[in-house]
């Protein structure tokens, strides 16, 4: 769903920084080779990720959902010099090809795979973190936020992708639809919960921003 025109669209990502060539070349390499690409964040949400990272200048990232690890680099433009990003993922087939690009950035000896369920791999990270991007099964949103507010830096921030859901947030809830039921519950937590503060942009397919208290 298309929130606002395609050419609105066009011309925002032409007025916005420039895709690097490394990033260019993975978005390229996952829409040739890899199932679902409009799961990536692509040119203009990469470049909010990567502007966002770099006010924030956080030491450590943790990051859920890896996909072909594109949001993982856009992250790492902010990290600083000592910092390391966490990256978890169940998809064991992509951890070669997100490995190969990982590698050929400046930040491939900083980042962190983990393969399996992040419900199950978040609590044995001892790490705090400043900087969260949660952008996998939407059925565990809440989930994870319970399980990473506690790991925060205060003044650490929680992004949450895809809290729009494609529209379906406004429509009437099929009572099968277990995403958009989690996705309405979630929103309404980062909302009300005294624990963070939060705003929500209109940013492809919805992006919020939650400033840890």
């Amino acid at each position: 769903m298309h929130f606002i025109s395609q050419e609105l669209e066009d011309y925002i990502e032409q007025h916005s920084e420039k895709e690097p060539e490394l990033l260019a070349a993975l978005n390229k390499e996952t829409y040739q080779k890899i199932l679902l690409p409009r799961m990536l964040s692509g040119h203009f949400q990469g470049r909010v990720l990567s502007m966002l990272s770099k006010l924030i200048r956080p030491v450590n990232i943790l990051e859920i959902g890896t996909y072909t690890g594109y949001s993982a680099l856009c992250l790492c433009e902010g990290m600083q010099e000592n910092g390391q990003l966490h990256t978890i993922d169940i998809k064991e087939e992509l951890i070669d090809f997100q490995r190969k690009h990982f590698d050929k950035s400046p930040w491939g000896k900083q980042i962190t795979q983990h393969l399996g369920e992040a419900v199950d791999i978040i609590p044995t990270l001892d790490v705090k973190f400043d900087l969260v991007f949660i952008d996998a099964d939407k059925e565990n949103y809440i989930n994870y936020f319970e399980l990473i507010v506690p790991k925060m830096n205060k003044g650490g921030i929680i992004l949450s992708d895809n809290v729009l859901w494609s529209g379906k947030i406004l429509e009437p809830l099929n009572p099968k639809d277990v995403s958009t039921k989690i996705l309405l519950e979630y929103n309404k937590l980062l909302k009300e919960d005294p624990r963070v503060e939060t705003v929500l942009l209109p940013i492809r397919d919805g992006l919020t921003v939650s400033r840890v208290l």
